[in-house]
């Protein structure tokens, strides 16, 4: 048996992923709806690989189904969570090009589903986010960039919006100015309905251009895809690394909440 289950959870431009060996595709069920995985196996770990987006890009941020896929992860007995997200720069000195290991989040988001805990079941849980990110599995990401010789830069505030438009210079603004360091659509709930499922849970933010009213040109979409693309083989052997950096014995808080799990399949 694998001593460990990882998921990886691929943001914009991160449509599929190269497990080593044989993999299978597989459709999830819970009680939110399904989420469409690959499993695949290196070494005595167990991989699955989830598009948060789709395989062609068809569902936009606010739409993504955040608790289906956290759902989905839990009931397939995954432990540990990598994710990827395209971001945009609050600061010139985060240059596009830069990947970030974010340990902090400011959430204006609107309109999502954001917790498995509503209160249907009769219970009110209030989960601690003072480390929002799982220290393990961020360390373990700083040594994969070590081990291949690709500069990561250690902390950073992801500003989440709700999107899909981009946000304006007065917005961009105001986020430099409470603190964050990149923008970006997809972190939120992500991250919160991973630690209320008890799993331990880091993401890589992947900056492909400053933010409206610091970048010199109007922002689109594709530019975001094309510097994804370039990026594409050595994030993949950075996640490997990454991989074999995560601990099967984990010392960290992050499954703490996990004993509220209401079953949600």
């Amino acid at each position: 048996m694998p001593d460990l289950k990882i998921a990886l959870i691929g943001g914009s431009g991160i449509y599929t992923y190269s497990i080593a060996g044989e993999t299978e595709e597989l459709v999830v069920e819970t009680r939110y709806g399904k989420a469409q995985l690959q499993r695949g196996k290196t070494g005595d770990r167990e991989i699955y690989f989830l598009a948060r987006h789709g395989t062609g890009h068809t569902k936009p941020p606010h739409l993504v189904n955040y608790r289906a896929n956290i759902a989905a992860l839990k009931k397939l007995g995954v432990e540990a969570v990598l994710s990827t997200a395209a971001v945009g720069s609050l600061h010139r000195h985060i240059l596009p090009g830069s990947w970030v290991v974010i340990d902090q989040f400011i959430d204006f988001t609107k309109s999502r589903p954001v917790t498995f805990y509503d209160g249907s079941d009769g219970r009110v849980v209030h989960v601690d986010f003072t480390e929002p990110y799982c220290p393990e599995l961020r360390r373990a990401l700083l040594r994969a960039g070590e081990q291949i010789r690709r500069p990561l830069l250690d902390g950073g505030c992801y500003v989440c919006t709700e999107g899909p438009r981009f946000e304006t210079p007065a917005e961009i603004k105001a986020f430099n100015r409470l603190g964050g360091d990149v923008v970006g659509m997809t972190n939120v709930p992500e991250v919160v309905l991973a630690r209320e499922a008890g799993l331990c849970y880091a993401a890589l933010a992947l900056v492909t251009n400053y933010g409206a009213g610091i970048s010199e040109k109007m922002l689109t979409h594709e530019e975001v895809l094309e510097m994804m693309e370039e990026s594409r083989e050595e994030l993949n052997r950075l996640l490997m690394a990454a991989v074999e950096e995560i601990s099967a014995v984990r010392s960290c808080r992050c499954s703490l909440p996990g004993r509220y799990w209401p079953e949600a399949e």
